[in-house]
């Protein structure tokens, strides 16, 4: 046992000569072996053991609590504990046991790392409990690398995470206790079928080991290709992802629907999960691969517009061809405005918009396209009005006959609807309108080039 895992340290990288390593004891076989393991196999590392007494067995709890507290003592390593009531903790916060015993243990974890500067945080999870994991995750659904099952090594606080078992199983560890004389404490709980793991562990795992002894070998060898396919999959979404989607602050991204849907579907799913643990920071509980399949199925339809909801309040706006991912909402109310630009200068608009007003003496040639308009001041009733639109707004179109709704205009041109009411809209003295920023302009621009002055107004779009 001792040579398999010194192997898959070393072929791994899991520890360096004159690292701090915290090492979590619970007292039961696989961590008390641990513990014994790492202390008699690296001398030039700094040992500190960390236990959590998560109060549920009441005295014999507290008993485990002591017991590994001696065994650190005869050994000369560092003891952290703490005791804390997670039947309470899991009421307050409406977690299931195992869920906030994961939680306190890891965040205690955390502070025991950082308090010592440590560089790794060694865990006693062997094979067998991997063929589990990955079973259970395949069982009930989980999301892109989770189905390796646990990381031989993976960030954590201040340093990582390690595994150095996960090559050797429960047997190996219990005659390796046996080898050493150690005595490991025993959970009572660990034989009953209440919780999901202990299922998995006495009815399907012995008939996998009876079909094949060395399965946890394949298991292992399955989650190191799951994770390599992994990275080079992640690697390639974050290429592909930059070209289709944009941040607007820390808390909305928005994609460009058309090109994320020409990517492969694999790529899809890994470019929707790149959002949401960016928006996230840490996943709800509630978020499931259902969400996903539905944000898919959403992008793809032919309805331009629409809206999910996902757990903690984030929204997804789809409009047109682009799709926001947004904790804003975008219903707000919009206070309309309305003034008159009189003079020359910069007139900035609610939306970040800019209108730049200038005065020219010559016709400016130079400007063309609907991001500018030409006022001659001789034929426009001054002064001009800059507004937010208005039900029933109609303009007539430079180089059509008759008039056309603004609306249908918006449209058209597939505006989101949650930018029309902030979308600028100019006009003159009468109301007339002369000019839809970026977008149309009316008859009314000048066309006369010979005039001593012309007011030239330019758009500046907030994108």
């Amino acid at each position: 046992m001792m040579e398999n895992v010194n192997r898959f340290i070393k072929k791994h990288d899991l520890i360096k000569n004159g690292s701090t390593v915290i090492v979590g004891v619970s007292g039961g076989p696989d961590s008390l072996a641990l513990l014994h393991y790492l202390f008699n196999q690296y001398k030039e590392v700094t040992l500190i053991a960390a236990h959590v007494d998560h109060m549920f067995r009441g005295k014999e709890s507290e008993e485990d609590l002591l017991y590994v507290k001696e065994c650190c003592e005869s050994f000369q390593i560092p003891f952290e504990s703490i005791q804390i009531d997670v039947t309470s903790y899991k009421k307050e916060h409406g977690l299931s046991s195992q869920v906030a015993a994961r939680e306190v243990r890891y965040d205690f974890f955390d502070e025991v790392m950082r308090k010592y500067k440590a560089d790794y945080l060694a865990l006693g999870h062997h094979g067998d409990d991997q063929i589990e994991t990955i079973l259970m995750r395949l069982v009930r659904g989980s999301k892109g690398v989770g189905y390796a099952g646990m990381q031989v090594k993976r960030p954590f606080s201040c340093g990582f995470i390690i595994r150095p078992f996960l090559v050797v199983t429960k047997a190996e560890i219990e005659e390796y206790c046996k080898q050493w004389k150690l005595l490991p404490r025993r959970d009572p709980s660990n034989e009953k079928d209440d919780y999901t793991r202990n299922r998995f562990r006495h009815h399907v795992l012995p008939f996998l080991k009876q079909e094949n002894s060395a399965v946890h070998e394949h298991f292992l060898q399955f989650s190191q290709y799951m994770t390599e396919d992994n990275e080079v999959l992640d690697e390639l979404t974050i290429e592909k992802m930059n070209k289709v989607m944009k941040r607007n602050g820390d808390n909305e991204i928005e994609i460009e629907i058309p090109p994320f849907l020409a990517m492969p579907k694999s790529l899809q799913r890994r470019g929707i999960q790149l959002i949401l643990n960016y928006l996230y920071k840490e996943l709800p509980p509630s978020l499931s691969a259902v969400h996903i399949n539905n944000l898919l199925t959403f992008l793809a339809n032919n309805h331009p517009s629409g809206e999910l909801h996902f757990p903690a309040g984030l929204r997804i706006v789809k409009s047109y061809e682009s799709c926001t991912y947004t904790y804003t909402d975008c219903k707000e109310s919009v206070s309309p405005y309305r003034f008159h630009i009189d003079t020359p200068g910069l007139y900035k608009l609610e939306d970040g918009s800019e209108i730049k007003s200038q005065v020219w003496k010559n016709y400016p040639n130079d400007l063309v396209g609907n991001d500018c308009f030409v006022i001659d001041p001789e034929i426009i009733q001054l002064p001009i009005y800059v507004r937010t639109r208005k039900i029933g707004d109609k303009m007539r179109l430079k180089g059509m006959n008759g008039s056309k709704k603004v609306k249908d205009i918006f449209i058209d041109e597939k505006i989101p609807l949650y930018r029309r009411d902030h979308w600028p809209i100019v006009e003159d003295k009468q109301g007339k309108i002369l000019w839809l920023p970026g977008l149309k302009k009316s008859p009314y621009e000048a066309s006369c080039k010979t005039k001593s002055h012309y007011i030239v107004l330019q758009y500046t779009q907030n994108v």
